[in-house]
């Protein structure tokens, strides 16, 4: 069994102070096997927000990884963007963009779909569909969990570009046999199997400090998984400063068929997911 706390879209420059407290407590309580952010550390890839960022990467009691978001590259310096998107990044986040964790029972695998030519859209770049190809060959009866900060798919009603080569990009997961994929971008949380790849669990969190908020919560992902089993708790912080369960879903898939899909056992629960006033 392993145990991964996946956060998303931090915004530090624009986060709501007194959660910063009951995150770093509640990361400490449930003490997982990995701490899984997918992108926008910042809100304007300013060297102060990524210094808050750090700050609080320090203060986690178990290890991490993480990928860029679009707000990670500078917008409003494009001499910055063009140049040097990354090193800000690099210098005070993490030095690999792709970067990748592995024991005895899952492989997590990071994607920057960063594209530093335009600011919302993303994009799968053709190296990186190699590298999750060549995941699945290694180590074929691990859980393979792949990060990005763009989604592969929106849910309906989403007003957000997909990202570039999408399709492909899900293609390259099925071949790749990736079990779960993790993302955020869009503020709202998320889980589902792909549409086009039902073999594939969509995983996507909220943002966990903002004040960026979309008609939910402050919201993150605490996930459970064993062999062919996954279990999704969602903790959500409303006007109280403080996270508590509101979600949790269930889902197990037959590891023995290579094509079989992700089927949840028991539905979400009724949602407390719209912003409390």
């Amino acid at each position: 069994m392993r145990r991964i706390l996946h956060l998303s879209d931090l915004h530090f420059g624009r986060t709501r102070p007194d959660l910063l407290e009951p995150l770093i407590a509640l990361a400490a309580g449930l003490s997982p096997d990995l701490v899984v952010i997918s992108g926008d550390f910042t809100q304007r890839a300013r060297r102060s927000q990524f210094v808050e960022a750090a700050r609080f990467l320090d203060r986690l009691r178990s290890p991490w990884l993480a990928v860029p978001g679009n707000h990670d590259v500078s917008l409003d310096n494009m001499v910055v963007r063009l140049l040097d998107p990354w090193g800000r990044y690099r210098s005070l986040i993490h030095h690999d963009l792709c970067p990748r964790h592995e024991d005895e029972e899952v492989t997590v695998i990071g994607l920057n779909t960063v594209n530093r030519y335009a600011h919302q859209a993303g994009r799968i770049g053709r190296s990186q569909l190699r590298a999750i190809a060549a995941s699945h060959d290694e180590n074929p009866q691990k859980t393979l969990v792949v990060v990005m900060h763009h989604p592969p798919e929106h849910p309906v009603g989403s007003d957000k570009r997909l990202m570039r080569h999408s399709g492909k990009g899900v293609e390259a997961l099925v071949q790749a046999g990736a079990d779960i994929v993790l993302t955020g971008h869009l503020h709202n949380a998320h889980v589902a199997p792909l549409t086009a790849a039902p073999g594939i669990l969509l995983v996507q969190a909220g943002t966990g400090l903002s004040t960026r908020l979309r008609n939910e919560a402050n919201t993150l992902n605490f996930l459970t998984l064993e062999a062919g089993h996954v279990q999704v708790d969602r903790y959500a912080a409303f006007a109280t400063p403080s996270f508590e369960v509101i979600e949790t879903a269930w889902f197990a898939r037959d590891l023995t068929d290579p094509k079989s899909s992700w089927e949840s056992l028991s539905g979400m629960a009724p949602t407390r997911l719209a912003q409390s006033t």
